[in-house]
């Protein structure tokens, strides 16, 4: 399995801007397909946005897109997730996850197509 540290979070202000950082160790990270997921207090953790390993598809949620950007570098072992725009609504822990050689040429979108997963990062938006 890959290990998956985030970083990056913190409080910002509504209309505000943050880039999360994922660093992966322990196996080759270009095998693996990433998402971010959000889990705000007393709801569901929903998938936020998701790329395969060459960076080439890529998901969002509905209620990101235009606003964040799913990025990653191979080369670093790294996965990003910029944030732009931010809204009151985004308050959320976000959690890195990843799946090595995913079975299909679509992104995975579902939590339980994850197998490994980081501690997560708390991130908070001000209005």
């Amino acid at each position: 399995q890959v290990q998956l540290v985030e970083s990056g979070g913190g409080l910002v202000q509504a209309g505000g801007s943050q880039r999360l950082s994922c660093a992966a160790s322990g196996r080759t990270f270009s095998r693996y397909t990433m998402g971010w997921f959000r889990q705000a207090p007393g709801k569901e953790r929903e998938t936020v946005a998701a790329i395969n390993w060459r960076g080439t598809n890529t998901y969002y949620v509905d209620s990101v897109k235009g606003r964040f950007t799913i990025s990653r570098d191979n080369a670093k072992n790294t996965g990003y997730l910029q944030m732009n725009s931010l809204k009151p609504e985004d308050t959320a822990v976000y959690y890195c996850a990843a799946v090595e050689n995913f079975p299909s040429l679509r992104v995975p979108t579902q939590r339980d197509e994850y197998d490994d997963w980081g501690q997560g990062t708390q991130v908070t938006v001000s209005s």
